[in-house]
């Protein structure tokens, strides 16, 4: 699917520390994570995409004699690091939450274990492709879930920021949800739907509107929706779409997918005018569909009022994910060890603004759903070594503020690990499945959601809370450092 080696798509700044870390050997072995701090346009949670993206990645990191040959020249990497890095390749694991599940602010979405060189490496790559995939997954999920059961489509490709944006934008956005896409290599590549209709300019491109109509449902009689705003949507363009519709029914054609789409003017009253006329005319089950720089809101809004419109077509301001421009990940560092050693020493970054105080040690994550309603009750970070038995009652606390603690009473929860092994000692162990399975597998994670945690404004929060024991480790880890910059 890629036709360059992304092995150089990192920042010179990891490139140098390797050569550091080349001529100062430690042999250690370091976990980071990834994780993001604040959920995408001031929803309730985000949506997990780029995995596949990333497996290939690794699965290709290696150094070729070009880029070899490009790093020399810049004079500032001696020859034995050069030397080395011809050889180079991944060697350690990788653990992910899979690509479509829901997920929140301060959870590790990826982890690293590896030597240091290697996870030093591949941090700028990986925050690249999770980045931009689960931003545009999450405003997807959000348009969707505004359109309560409408069909979405993404034709943003136009609009996005360059040929990889438009082409894995539109795969994020069906993980998200949407039901197509225009982008036709992104259809080729990843086997998604694609859709669309006609342009302004083939309507422009005839003597008249009806000629238009009729020479493109000739062509085109079993998907059949015109564009009717071109020149006068009331007065022509829905009478025209009528007349061609109402030939195609006395020629004895099967109307199966056809309808009409709006682009421009007062959406929602414009559609409700249109669907008058069509049911008027006999065509009850035409679709109407509507574009004109649409997002979650206006949609929500157009919903409200009453718009009679059956599907919608999201261009900029999907795939640009207007209003929020960037995912935020971070990649750090949460535990070292010596390379024999056993166990993991934690580290911690230090912060005045709390949210950025990082979580210490190697972990894990696991959901917690009511048996009940099969919703997600909370979200617990933990060591990776930690067990719990969902026999027994389970006390969850904010980290921030302790004070607020909930007792989970045993029995009526159930935990799922949310990490999974990507590679385990430079081996692929997983499988990525396809893009709409992932789409499936993302509409019964958001359905583990409540509507107040979904809605667009002012969303209930989901807890992702800490355990007592990664609790008290970072607790003793801040007393420490506290103590000894006093000193």
């Amino acid at each position: 699917m890629r036709a360059m080696n992304l092995t150089l798509l990192t920042d010179l700044y990891e490139l140098t520390m390797m050569q550091g870390y080349f001529k100062n050997p430690t042999h250690q072995i370091v976990v980071f994570d990834v994780f993001y701090r604040t959920n995408p346009c001031k929803g309730g949670y985000a949506i997990a995409a780029g995995l596949e993206q990333v497996v290939e990645y690794i699965k290709d990191l290696h150094f070729t004699s070009d880029d070899i040959a490009y790093l020399k020249s810049l004079h500032i990497f001696e020859q034995d690091f050069l030397d080395y890095l011809k050889g180079f390749f991944f060697s350690g694991d990788i653990y992910a939450i899979p690509e479509g599940t829901v997920v929140f602010p301060q959870e590790p979405l990826l982890k690293v274990v590896a030597p240091v060189m290697e996870a030093q490496l591949i941090e700028t790559a990986i925050l690249n492709i999770i980045n931009h995939q689960s931003l545009i997954a999450t405003k997807a999920s959000r348009i969707v879930y505004a359109a309560k059961g409408a069909g979405i489509m993404e034709f943003g490709l136009r609009r996005a920021q360059g040929p990889d944006a438009g082409i894995f934008g539109a795969r994020a956005a069906m993980i998200g949800g949407c039901v197509g896409t225009s982008n036709v290599l992104t259809g080729q590549m990843f086997d998604v739907p694609v859709l669309g209709t006609h342009a302004h300019s083939w309507i422009m491109s005839f003597s008249d509107e009806y000629t238009a109509f009729k020479t493109y449902a000739d062509m085109y009689p079993d998907a059949c929706t015109l564009l009717v705003d071109t020149y006068d949507t009331l007065k022509s363009g829905v009478p025209n779409a009528i007349r061609v519709f109402r030939e195609m029914k006395d020629a004895g054609h099967p109307l199966t997918h056809y309808g009409i789409r709006l682009d421009s003017g007062d959406l929602a009253y414009l559609s409700k005018e249109a669907r008058k006329m069509l049911d008027a005319a006999g065509f009850t089950d035409a679709t109407i569909a509507a574009s004109s720089d649409l997002d979650e809101y206006l949609i929500d809004s157009l919903k409200t009022q009453g718009a009679k419109i059956d599907s919608w077509g999201v261009g900029t301001n999907l795939i640009t994910s207007s209003g929020h421009p960037a995912f935020g990940g971070v990649y750090k560092m949460a535990a070292i060890r010596d390379r024999d050693a056993a166990e993991f020493t934690p580290k911690i970054k230090l912060s005045e603004n709390t949210e950025k105080v990082t979580n210490p040690g190697n972990k894990t994550i696991y959901r917690i759903y009511s048996k009940a309603t099969g919703k997600i009750r909370a979200d617990l970070i933990c060591l990776a070594e930690e067990s719990f038995d969902e026999a027994q009652d389970m006390i969850i606390f904010d980290p921030i503020d302790t004070w607020k603690r909930t007792k989970i009473v045993g029995g009526t929860y159930a935990l799922r690990e949310l990490l999974v092994p990507v590679f385990l000692k430079g081996e692929c162990v997983y499988q990525s499945p396809t893009v709409m399975e992932i789409r499936d597998y993302c509409r019964k994670e958001l359905d583990t959601l409540w509507d107040e945690t979904r809605r667009l404004m002012n969303p209930s929060e989901v807890y992702v809370d800490l355990s007592d024991r990664l609790y008290e480790l970072k607790k003793a880890l801040l007393e420490e450092m506290g103590s000894a910059s006093i000193k």
